[in-house]
């Protein structure tokens, strides 16, 4: 008995000191992100995103920049100004959970556009992107999958 007591003071603690990460070492953990990761540091905003925020960041997978044209991702890549207004475009300021992310309309971006929300059937959209996943926490904000990358209109 007194080894499970010890068991569980010693989960107790190991959870009460751990943390979660910032949002760039969250991406980085998920192991799903590997592209959003590449782009962040390609559009030099690592140490945006690594800031004090809050933001909340509409990620999109490694699965749904393979669905972008050929060639879309490597062009963003040699373009820092336009990848990183593409990145914006993801970023709200402060941070919105799901629980108020479904309650907006809209939500102006970093970038400076809004992307439109609508939430129906249990499903929120984000402009032509589907939440997946949503409330994933980080020391400085909130990450919300989504399935297809938002791309701003010039």
């Amino acid at each position: 008995m007194k080894h499970y007591l010890s068991v569980i003071a010693l989960l107790a603690v190991s959870t009460f000191t751990a943390r979660a990460a910032d949002i760039v070492d969250t991406a980085v953990g998920a192991g799903n992100f590997k592209t959003l990761v590449t782009a962040v540091k390609a559009a030099g905003l690592v140490d945006t995103l690594k800031g004090a925020g809050p933001f909340t960041v509409f990620a999109p997978t490694d699965e749904a920049f393979a669905k972008l044209p050929a060639g879309t991702v490597e062009g963003l890549l040699k373009d820092p100004a336009k990848l990183k207004k593409v990145l914006t475009y993801h970023v709200v300021a402060g941070k919105v959970m799901a629980s108020d992310v479904v309650k907006l309309k809209s939500a102006k971006t970093v970038e400076g556009a809004s992307v439109k929300i609508m939430a129906t059937g249990g499903k929120v959209m984000v402009n032509q992107a589907m939440v997946v996943t949503t409330d994933i926490a980080c020391d400085n904000g909130v990450i919300h999958v989504i399935d297809t990358v938002l791309l701003p209109k010039n």
